[in-house]
């Protein structure tokens, strides 16, 4: 419950003037470390910078390397956008989680591979 409370807590925030769609994420990493990450806008939106990437961008940052789990909440429960499945895919192995969190605290828990099938990995690029 501790990485929840976590997640929903950082979606608070969040600095979304424009959209005022708060996102939070935590990232759990293989070595237990965790990480935690709102949403940034900015009135270029190409410079914004999703909740998901801004925590595994802070594990990269401290040296991690696998993500074990990750939780992201909005009010919706909505899931990750492309570029963030993207991103996740880079550092996700088989056994990655992915727990999605709402306002009602209702969570759904998948495998990363269920929500990305057929991810483009950094092993295709040695083929």
């Amino acid at each position: 419950m501790k990485y929840e409370e976590l997640t929903k807590e950082i979606s608070e925030k969040a600095y979304c003037p424009y959209s005022k769609f708060k996102v939070g994420s935590t990232v759990v990493m293989e070595d237990g470390r965790h990480f935690c990450g709102c949403n940034v806008e900015n009135a270029s939106y190409g410079a914004t910078i999703c909740a998901e990437r801004n925590a595994i961008f802070q594990a990269i940052a401290a040296g991690c390397k696998i993500i074990k789990h990750i939780y992201i909440y909005t009010d919706g429960g909505f899931y990750p956008c492309g570029m963030c499945r993207q991103v996740i895919q880079e550092f996700a192995d088989d056994s990655t989680k992915v727990t999605i969190l709402n306002r009602e605290g209702t969570k759904e828990v998948l495998n990363f591979n269920q929500l990305f099938p057929q991810g483009f990995k950094k092993e295709d690029l040695l083929k």
